[in-house]
């Protein structure tokens, strides 16, 4: 008596997910999109707080300009366009503690749970380095300001755009709180194995050769001011990182 050959069961895709660990992609996609929709829904509803104080915003950020120079609009939307961009951008500093943790929550699945334990202490420690990104950008946009103005003469006198100024102050302060997160990246990077203190040292003069790129790049105004004061912090926060993953036996 001949025995009929026995015929694989199928596991359905989803089964994969529960039983082997391994989310397929469909579901990777999912989860990417979820996270994506709930950051910009925290953004958009920091945005309308943001829209709500943006007038006071506005009179702080314009401080740094001497009183003499007033700042002038061109369009009719102009003023409307320069309140929504603040908006947005004090949105994307409010929104920052959301935006962190569905990135966390994005990526943790696919660590294991010494690295997870290993790394979830760094997201507050990002949160703090986007904010200290934005101070210093505060602190240092009187003297870019200042630097930008000091090359007026009687035959240069500047009309000051409004539009262009606020452009260059948002772009300022995200660039700050955004590049302050490359040693939070480095020590995440260490602590799953990619990276060490040895490669991190051997490679420190492409690092500082991209670390100056990157502030002239996402400095706006063409002052010295900005990239050099950005270039020096991620510089000293570089050789920082390296003495804690070292510390740590990376």
């Amino acid at each position: 008596m001949t025995s009929e050959p026995a015929v694989p069961e199928i596991v359905p895709a989803r089964a994969e997910r529960t039983e082997g660990g391994i989310m397929p992609l469909v579901d990777h996609l999912t989860e990417l999109r979820n996270r994506i929709v709930w950051s910009v829904v925290a953004i958009a509803v920091g945005s309308v707080i943001g829209f709500l104080v943006s007038e006071q915003a506005i009179v702080v950020l314009a401080q740094p300009l001497p009183t003499n120079q007033p700042l002038v609009t061109f369009g009719v939307g102009d003023a409307f366009a320069i309140r929504l961009r603040i908006s947005v951008v004090i949105g994307i500093i409010l929104a920052m503690p959301v935006i962190l943790w569905h990135i966390w929550r994005f990526i943790a699945p696919g660590l294991t749970a010494s690295e997870r334990r290993a790394i979830l202490p760094w997201i507050p420690a990002a949160l703090a380095m986007f904010s200290i990104g934005v101070v210093i950008a505060y602190i240092i946009l009187p003297f870019a300001a200042q630097f930008l103005l000091s090359f007026q003469t009687e035959e240069l006198v500047p009309l000051l755009s409004a539009r262009e100024y606020f452009d260059f102050v948002s772009t300022l302060f995200l660039a700050f709180g955004i590049l302050m997160e490359f040693p939070i990246l480095l020590v995440g990077l260490s602590r799953v194995g990619i990276v060490t203190s040895q490669r991190l040292s051997r490679s420190r003069r492409y690092i500082v050769l991209g670390i100056a790129v990157f502030s002239a790049i996402a400095t706006p105004g063409g002052d010295l001011v900005s990239p050099t004061v950005l270039g020096f912090t991620l510089y000293g926060l570089f050789e920082l990182t390296i003495l804690v993953i070292r510390r740590s036996g990376r």
